[in-house]
């Protein structure tokens, strides 16, 4: 079989664009492992110059606005290339937060009490939501990843500063209840999930520092939980992904509360490839190598059998 000439697009405009550039290195040395011809290139909205040359699908490593809120998938999708991941549609629905909690909500699962703050939302419209959520609160911009943005706390002015905060540098921002418990993620490889992984950081939260650059952050497989629930936060996961019309490959986050309750938090479409990256080590734990996983995930992007 004559291996397809990938495109590896890495960086980006977000803020997440230095992870980006580690993953799609990591994915990038991956194929050409794996004997793909690979092709490297960074990409704008401003300069999409890349997209007019010679390869034979898209291996898009890019997160956050821009590359992973359906807008380059809708470009890919109007030129005819073949790509990885999420379409336009999926990739739009899972970045909007809100949006894909009415979703998840409309599937039966369940997700944190939790409503959205508009741009030009009142002190007194702030204070109205905090009154009608149960704090601790968790506030996050709508459409950013990464954990980039968010604050946890249980002081009214606080939360009302970090809102307005949020809104004002990231637009429509979310505030949810926090959900006290363990913290999961599964992740899913073609229609199946991998093995789950519990997520044990040594401080405070799961935040864009405890993600990408400590290594003091535990990430477990031996999990002391019944196996019926393992499999019941599994398919959590995979129904979340498979509620907002997702493909190829993802990541679902949850939280166990101390009542076993699963809460679907969100939906990865275009999961980290650094060595801190969740995916990869639930996909080692399986016994793929990076080489395999980056060229399974090509071979569904082109319809050919794996």
């Amino acid at each position: 079989m004559t291996l397809p000439r990938v495109l590896v697009l890495m960086g980006g405009p977000s803020a997440e664009r230095e992870v980006s550039l580690v993953s799609g290195e990591a994915v990038a040395l991956a194929l050409e492992g794996a004997g793909y011809p690979v092709l490297r290139g960074d990409i704008s909205p401003d300069d999409l110059s890349l997209l007019d040359g010679d390869f034979d699908m898209v291996f898009p490593v890019l997160h956050g606005p821009f590359g992973e809120d359906g807008q380059l998938q809708e470009i890919l999708e109007e030129r005819g290339l073949k790509y990885v991941g999420s379409d336009a549609t999926a990739s739009r629905l899972a970045m909007d937060k809100y949006l894909a909690k009415k979703v998840f909500e409309r599937s039966g699962l369940t997700v944190p009490p939790g409503e959205l703050v508009d741009e030009g939302a009142s002190r007194h419209d702030i204070e109205a939501i905090l009154g009608r959520l149960a704090g601790p609160w968790v506030i996050k911009p709508n459409c950013q990843g990464s954990s980039i943005g968010i604050t946890i706390t249980g002081d009214v002015g606080v939360a009302c500063g970090a809102i307005e905060a949020a809104v004002k540098d990231y637009g429509p921002s979310l505030v949810e209840t926090c959900i006290k418990g363990r913290e999961f993620t599964v992740g899913v490889l073609g229609c199946a999930p991998l093995p789950l992984v519990e997520i044990v950081p040594a401080e405070g939260f799961y935040d864009y520092k405890a993600k990408y650059l400590a290594d003091s952050t535990r990430y477990e497989f031996d999990i002391d939980l019944p196996c019926e629930l393992i499999g019941k936060m599994s398919q959590a996961g995979l129904d979340a992904f498979n509620a907002l019309g997702c493909r190829h490959l993802g990541r679902i986050d949850l939280i166990l509360d101390g009542a076993g309750r699963i809460y679907v938090l969100e939906v990865n479409t275009l999961p980290g490839f650094t060595d801190h990256s969740l995916v990869p080590k639930a996909a080692g734990r399986a016994g793929m190598s990076m080489g395999q996983i980056c060229s399974a995930i090509v071979l569904m992007a082109l319809d050919r059998p794996i």
